[in-house]
């Protein structure tokens, strides 16, 4: 098992932790963590695209011209794809772009990327993370305290929203609990940070 520090809000070591091998210390599987960034963002599509067809725009109905005699190609609307304001050939229609993985194949690709985290070293243990009062200066000394200067993902090991609202101000900072995290949000964050319960729950869940 990997043994990463515990760090207080000071950012002074104050203890080791054991992460579990079959959370944190798999082997990534680049396809399938491809797949889950893909699933995400394709499910998060609205699909309502559209654009109309030669059937679907006004007018159109008489003829431009006689058949032969004119000298110009024969046409029978003005509505054609090949005319202004005529309709789109293979005009995009509102469709659903979501597809489904397996829960094996979701539960693998997070593992993979909780494991890359750790291997990366950028992955910080808290052992609390709480605060008396809705302060963004405080939460954003926290993670000045820890040293951490790109994008951070702090997960909870439960819902706290003195803690969640001291962070909706930072604009590279997100938050989120055990139960809802995911793979793109987790490789968007520079740096994954997890308090001590919320290790202890992703390990009961996912090991």
């Amino acid at each position: 098992m990997a043994k990463v520090s515990v760090y207080n809000m000071e950012g002074k070591e104050v203890g080791t932790v054991e992460l579990n091998d079959a959370v944190f210390g798999v082997e990534v599987n680049e396809h399938l963590v491809h797949m889950a960034v893909l699933q995400q963002l394709a499910n998060n599509r609205q699909g309502t695209q559209k654009a109309k067809t030669r059937g679907e725009v006004s007018g159109g109905g008489r003829k431009p011209w006689r058949q032969k005699g004119t000298g110009h190609a024969r046409q029978g609307s003005t509505r054609s794809p090949q005319w202004k304001g005529g309709g789109v050939v293979f005009a995009p229609v509102p469709r659903d772009y979501s597809f489904k993985m397996n829960k094996k194949e979701k539960r693998a690709a997070l593992k993979s990327v909780l494991s890359d985290k750790v291997a990366m070293s950028k992955l910080v243990v808290l052992d609390e993370l709480k605060f008396d009062e809705i302060k963004t200066k405080k939460f954003k000394a926290v993670l000045e305290n820890l040293k951490v200067e790109d994008k951070a993902l702090v997960v909870l090991g439960e819902r706290d929203d003195v803690v969640i609202k001291s962070a909706n101000n930072l604009p590279f900072v997100q938050t989120a609990l055990p139960g809802t995290i995911n793979v793109y949000d987790i490789l968007k964050a520079g740096t994954l940070i997890l308090t001590k319960d919320a290790v202890a729950k992703i390990e009961e869940v996912y090991a």
